[in-house]
């Protein structure tokens, strides 16, 4: 899996796929504590690896949920959000 810069250089598809990794415990534990860290240094603000391991009640943490409420935040805060797909 390529690591991008920042998060306007991710799809959603390929976001939602680093999300899904770290949540399938791909790889070694380095390897996930890598995919970790990069999710917090692009998605703090909005959460980060929170949103997977400490979801607010109610909220939905799957990696779909998760690219959701990144967007969502993106957007509240008038900050670039995912590349489009085309």
């Amino acid at each position: 899996m390529e690591l991008k810069g920042a998060l306007s250089d991710y799809t959603e598809d390929q976001f939602k796929a680093l999300i899904q990794s770290i949540k399938d415990c791909e790889g070694t534990e380095d390897f996930q504590a890598g995919l970790i860290e990069h999710l917090n240094s692009l998605a703090a603000g909005a959460g980060g690896s929170d949103l997977i391991y400490y979801p607010e009640n109610g909220s939905d943490n799957s990696a779909e949920g998760v690219v959701q409420a990144i967007q969502a935040w993106c957007l509240a805060n008038e900050l670039p959000g995912f590349k489009p797909r085309f």
